[in-house]
């Protein structure tokens, strides 16, 4: 499994047990929505250890006339993702670092809000 795969699927196992997330977007889904979206890596190799550093980004969709529900939601995901653990728990995979690196939401058409939480990530396996 590659390491954007193990990244994705711990950090998706992670959400779930905290709130509804999703894979990819719904096409059937209550309001508000969350998505997953994939981590965008890049190699950081040094001698003896494989390195990724990159992104990983959760998407939120609500509408009505104030995104309230949304801050909610948005503070929650980012508090979840302050305490994922540093074992990814696949082929030897772990976080050497996660942080958020940007968060924002506006306002999008027809009434909908839609929010993104960045997180910046630094993953490691020995060799």
């Amino acid at each position: 499994m590659s390491a954007g795969a193990v990244l994705y699927a711990a950090t998706l196992a992670h959400l779930r047990r905290r709130t509804r997330v999703f894979a990819a977007p719904p096409l059937r889904a209550a309001m508000p929505r969350v998505t997953l979206d994939d981590p965008m890596l890049g190699a950081a190799d040094a001698s003896g250890v494989s390195g990724r550093v990159g992104t990983i980004a959760v998407t939120y969709t609500d509408v009505g006339e104030q995104p309230e529900r949304l801050r909610a939601l948005i503070v929650a995901v980012e508090t979840a993702m302050e305490t994922m653990p540093a074992d990814l728990g696949a082929e030897g995979w772990r976080l050497a670092g996660l942080r958020l690196a940007r968060s924002r939401l506006v306002r999008g058409k027809a009434e909908h809000w839609i929010g993104t939480s960045t997180f910046a990530v630094r993953m490691f396996r020995i060799n």
